[in-house]
């Protein structure tokens, strides 16, 4: 059984910390709080001209929360320049458990009827907080990050947590903050309310993307 409950993975989000292992193998987790933490600035967000003519032309079928479950499998699974990764079986449960509650999510790109990219993450108040990606194809996975912001910007969140920064995530605006300035977003987050479904889901590429570059 596992030795964490979704309550309890909600409040350590609530409190600015995360779970992690070190391998797949590795039956531990441990809690991260970094000294520098890695974010989407909602209202910046920037999408490449060669992204935005991509979403525009609706390579992919994108959905919601219908395979949760193979999005977070195939995160964890080995790919191209990454033999390794930190989501172990705990972490795979515990997850699973907060998306049957509703506080989970997973934004998925598929084509002719095959999962060939997504990303899942935590929703608590106005603040989400993104886990992983995965793609099979090229721009899968960006594609859905497109989207997650703007279901994010028409939802009301206020607070897009990376965890930590990347040369893949800086591209679209992504930055990083010291934990105190985090820890000020955050609370100003978990005081919003938001609402993940108020984008509808199929919307397209022309409506995504008004959704992001539209100002609040």
């Amino acid at each position: 059984m596992s030795r964490l409950t979704p309550e309890l993975l909600l409040r350590a989000y609530a409190c600015g910390l995360f779970p992690m292992a070190d391998s797949r193998e590795s039956p531990e987790v441990f809690w991260v709080d970094p000294q520098q933490r890695g974010i989407f600035p909602l209202e910046h967000f920037h999408v490449p001209r060669r992204l935005r003519k991509t979403v525009r032309q609706n390579r992919f079928e994108v959905r919601i929360d219908t395979a949760f479950h193979d999005v977070m499998k195939k995160c964890a699974a080995p790919a191209k320049g990454r033999d390794g990764t930190w989501i172990n079986e705990e972490i795979l449960d515990i997850y699973g458990r907060l998306f049957a509650l509703g506080a989970a999510h997973s934004v998925e790109c598929w084509r002719d009827g095959h999962l060939v990219g997504g990303l899942y993450g935590v929703s608590l108040a106005g603040g989400f907080f993104g886990e992983s990606m995965f793609h099979l194809e090229t721009d899968a996975s960006k594609v859905a990050v497109v989207h997650l912001v703007a279901r994010l910007r028409i939802g009301g969140y206020r607070l897009l947590d990376t965890q930590f920064l990347t040369d893949h995530l800086a591209q679209f605006g992504a930055i990083e903050i010291p934990r105190e300035a985090y820890h000020e977003l955050l609370r100003d987050a978990l005081g919003t309310h938001a609402e993940f479904y108020r984008l509808p889901e199929g919307a397209d590429g022309a409506s995504v993307l008004q959704a992001i570059t539209q100002t609040s």
